[in-house]
């Protein structure tokens, strides 16, 4: 039986994840779709871009990455200390970069006052917040959503892009670091579509 990623994840065992998409009804993430005579390797720099834009905003560094024509690898390591280290107004600016907030956490943000019945819920935000930015399951869903709907919109079709939720394993020394990590440098060379791991 399927156990929530909360009880899957544990910074405390390991800040290293392995995170894997698969896409659905025989869509392409990128390459040749020989039956339609089209090539989706514009995709690639879709995924590319938005992994260093998340990446600037959480605290999680990708470690390594492959494009694949049907999926998706990431290896990420939660940043637990930076998330710890941010002060209450960079936790809002980080988390506005992508979010909108609401009317109490744009107004600390911008160094106004914020009356003292406001404070407990300010603090209450600041602290889903600071958590949501060092969550692998928040960045995950930041990386597909927005893929999806680009190509959704580019297929000129609605529904599932990917198959469910991410796939994600611990990686919890440094041999299985290093041995996933080669695994995802590796994998286009596996599949042909590249000649070196650069």
């Amino acid at each position: 039986m399927p156990r929530p990623r909360r009880t899957q994840i544990s910074v405390e065992d390991t800040p290293y994840y392995h995170c894997c998409s698969r896409v659905v009804r025989r869509a392409f993430l990128c390459g040749d779709d020989a039956y339609l005579g089209k090539n989706y390797d514009h995709r690639r720099s879709w995924v590319e871009s938005l992994l260093f834009e998340l990446e600037a905003v959480f605290a999680i560094d990708v470690a390594a990455f492959a494009v694949m024509s049907n999926h998706l690898h990431v290896v990420l390591r939660v940043d637990i200390d930076s998330a710890n280290r941010w002060t209450d107004r960079e936790v809002l600016e980080q988390w506005h970069k992508l979010f909108k907030g609401d009317g109490l956490t744009q107004k600390f943000a911008k160094g106004e006052l914020v009356e003292a019945h406001e404070v407990n819920r300010l603090r209450h935000s600041i602290a889903i917040y600071r958590s949501r930015l060092c969550d692998i399951s928040w960045f995950m869903r930041c990386l597909n959503e927005p893929i999806a709907r680009q190509a959704n919109q580019e297929d000129n079709c609605t529904g599932r892009f990917w198959e469910g939720r991410f796939k994600s394993q611990a990686l919890l020394d440094e041999a299985a670091v290093l041995t996933c990590i080669a695994y995802v440098d590796l994998n286009p060379i596996r599949a042909q579509i590249a000649d070196t791991p650069e």
